[in-house]
């Protein structure tokens, strides 16, 4: 626990999760109480560098989550703050997308308006950084839901190469289930952790 943070946090008003531009001004806020520039700046300058990321402050991810449960707490009601989701996804800083998917992790999928995993796989229309994906569903499936039926993965597969590959990703998380090996092996070629992990799930298929 950050007791900066803490104190931070008292000090701020659940008005500024009124609205969208309110909210991402609060969360870069946030980002940065945790943090001191000097370690801000070069790591900031580096990912947006690097075109993966709008910023990447450094805030560790116990302080956002920190972050998310008071704003899931003093948030005038979860609808709003669900419909905040793809905007914070948009600006496409790399702790916008940890909280983004904190956010989806944690609202019921009425407060979604949609089931949390078509929530998420909609944000997604561009090439995304694997670990950041992984990182959200891993954050979905902790949050109780459990990872998609054949049937989901197979749909959402077929709609382009990009979301195949993210479904393989999504399979990678089930618990004592077999895959589904033709979505597995005939997913297009991607990096080396992609194929790490298509690897191992074709090995420990029984």
């Amino acid at each position: 626990m950050n007791p900066f943070l803490d104190d931070w946090l008292e000090g701020q008003s659940p008005r500024q999760l009124s609205s969208k531009r309110k909210t991402l001004r609060f969360l870069k806020q946030a980002y940065a109480a945790c943090v001191s520039d000097i370690i801000n700046k070069p790591r900031t300058d580096l990912t947006t560098k690097d075109g993966h990321f709008a910023f990447h402050i450094g805030t560790p991810l116990p302080d956002l989550r920190h972050i998310a449960s008071w704003m899931l707490t003093k948030a005038p009601n979860h609808r709003k703050l669900a419909r905040f989701i793809p905007a914070l996804w948009k600006r496409h800083g790399r702790e916008d997308l940890s909280i983004a998917g904190l956010l989806l992790a944690n609202l019921d999928d009425e407060a979604l308006g949609q089931n949390g995993w078509m929530a998420f796989i909609h944000l997604l229309q561009r090439q995304e950084p694997l670990m950041v994906v992984l990182e959200v569903a891993e954050e979905l499936v902790r949050g109780g839901r459990a990872v998609p039926d054949d049937a989901w993965i197979r749909a959402a597969a077929e709609q382009s190469p990009m979301w195949h590959q993210y479904c393989v990703l999504f399979l990678s998380l089930r618990r004592d289930e077999m895959p589904c090996r033709d979505v597995v092996v005939t997913a297009p070629k991607g990096g080396e952790m992609f194929e790490r992990i298509r690897s191992r799930l074709l090995e420990t298929e029984h």
